[in-house]
């Protein structure tokens, strides 16, 4: 059965029929998507709107309808477009691959935060997001994994990621509750959370808290902590290779 693919996907993909006649057409997706994402690194997801976007490169907002429908269609190929290419498996080791191809997902959300807010982050269906799966998959190619348990470690390496990025960014916005409360950083937290547990209540956290385990890095989550997190996943995507190796 043949399926119809929503027209902003079938533009991703450039499979709409070119016409040959008329003028040539001054837009193409490319540039919108890159004008849109201009806006939303400078002011954010709020200030990117059909009308701005369509301002940005010269154009009336009502020419922008031809490439992309609405705003959400707008969102979709924002999400799809701020990817750059991923890195190469290169021969690298799957492991090092994974951790190199994880530390650039958190990074593309750090260095465009509006994508927290944008919630595309379902399967995705656009070329730059499948090609970073598709590179996962690749690296994990002779580990014995099974499609879908590469599938799924894909997912779970993703959802850390965004997980982390999502910590780091809000508490590098300063949060207003935060900012109330006069926290800046860990120690600050740390301070805070001695001040309003009981330890009858919470035995192990305030006993963590009292140990110092939230006043050691200077910012909110420092790499070390990513990289704990990470080597937790890896350990068990090595331990799942094992046990089908067996």
């Amino acid at each position: 059965m043949e399926r119809s693919l929503p027209s902003v996907v079938e533009r991703l993909w450039g499979r709409e029929p070119v016409s040959r006649r008329g003028p040539r057409p001054r837009l193409d997706l490319a540039t919108i998507t890159a004008a849109a994402i201009e806006i939303a690194d400078t002011d954010g997801l709020a200030g990117v709107s059909m009308g701005g976007v369509a301002s940005r490169v010269g154009v009336a907002a009502t020419a922008l309808y031809r490439y992309v429908g609405s705003k959400e269609d707008l969102l979709t190929v924002m999400a799809d477009g701020v990817a750059p290419l991923p890195p190469e498996p290169g021969g690298l080791p799957w492991r090092d691959y994974l951790a190199l191809w994880t530390r650039r997902q958190r990074d593309i959300v750090l260095e465009h935060p509006w994508l927290l807010s944008i919630g595309r982050f379902a399967p995705p269906l656009g070329p730059r997001r499948l090609l970073w799966l598709d590179r996962l998959l690749a690296a994990l190619d002779g580990t014995g994994l099974d499609d879908g348990e590469k599938i799924n470690v894909a997912g779970t390496l993703t959802g850390y990621a965004l997980t982390d990025a999502a910590v780091v960014n809000a508490m590098a916005a300063g949060d207003p509750q935060y900012q109330e409360a006069g926290i800046e950083g860990a120690s600050d937290y740390g301070e805070v959370l001695a001040e309003v547990l009981d330890p009858a209540d919470y035995p192990a956290l305030s006993a963590a808290v009292r140990s110092g385990a939230l006043y050691g890095a200077e910012g909110w989550v420092d790499d070390a902590d990513f990289r704990f997190g990470l080597d937790l996943l890896l350990d068990g995507v090595e331990q799942l290779i094992a046990r089908r190796a067996l």
